[in-house]
């Protein structure tokens, strides 16, 4: 996999992205937070970049939890994007990244679904995670990194320290990891400028129809303790969780934090 395969994939939606890939590294976001940061790195950041790493040792998911993964087990990759919008406009920013890899592995005949609010399924387990983090460079520009991990073939021995069921890629979407990552570079540099011009509003209803647990009863917890119990409805405009308990007509709607949906068991 080489960066000149990736770029002829992506074609020319991405032709401004700069693309490196590495054989190794701890975390393709930290990378590429510390380069906009300054004075870390002699490559500065002055345009989209996608890094990907073959393996990466040090991988994060929300709140500061590690994204467990072993060589070869996962496509782990970075894409750093200027916003001209100000920060609080990337607040759906996690959804509209979400709805990208759905609609591009739907290409590769994968169908998948999305957990609120960060979250790719296959089948009802884990396939790809989402971490999007956001820094202002020296000149202040805002740029939003978007890392993105999806399983290729995870070993069961990790999959029991993950804790909980997980997906693998299938086979013939994942033969040709250039060909995916291209396709992935250039759907997400499309709707990184639609998000941009258009906002969450463009992506709202395509991320409903994608709602994995739409309809469904669900818990809504905070470290282990359940805060809400009720049927999920959706999204609302500004990516907040629509739902329906029985203590009151209305919906409340949620904003996503360091809290997780878990579907109610019976």
């Amino acid at each position: 996999m080489s960066a000149a395969r990736i770029a002829a994939f992506a074609g020319h939606h991405a032709e401004q992205c700069r693309i490196e890939v590495v054989a190794e590294t701890g975390s393709t976001n930290a990378d590429l937070l510390a380069r906009i940061a300054g004075g870390v790195d002699s490559r500065t950041l002055n345009a989209p970049t996608l890094l990907v790493a073959l393996t990466q040792t040090a991988g994060r998911g929300r709140a500061g939890r590690a994204w467990l993964t072993a060589p070869s087990a996962a496509l782990t990759f970075s894409l750093a994007w200027p916003f001209a919008a100000p920060l609080q406009a990337l607040v759906g920013l996690p959804l509209a990244v979400g709805v990208t890899i759905a609609e591009i592995l739907a290409d590769f005949g994968v169908e998948v679904q999305l957990k609120w609010p960060n979250d790719v399924l296959h089948k009802g387990r884990k396939l790809a995670g989402i971490l999007i983090e956001t820094a202002t460079a020296p000149d202040q520009q805002l740029w939003a990194v978007i890392g993105i991990g999806i399983n290729l073939a995870m070993p069961e021995q990790l999959q029991e320290q993950i804790g909980r069921p997980t997906a693998n890629l299938p086979v013939t979407a994942a033969q040709d990891r250039a060909l995916l990552l291209g396709a992935l570079l250039s759907g997400l540099a499309q709707n990184m400028r639609q998000f941009e011009s258009e906002g969450l509003a463009a992506f709202v209803e395509r991320w409903n129809r994608l709602h994995a647990f739409a309809g469904q009863q669900v818990l809504i917890l905070d470290q282990g303790k359940t805060l809400h119990e009720g049927r999920a409805l959706g999204i609302d405009q500004i990516g907040r969780l629509l739902l329906q308990t029985d203590a009151g007509n209305s919906p409340i709607a949620i904003m996503a934090g360091d809290i997780s949906l878990r579907p109610k068991e019976d």
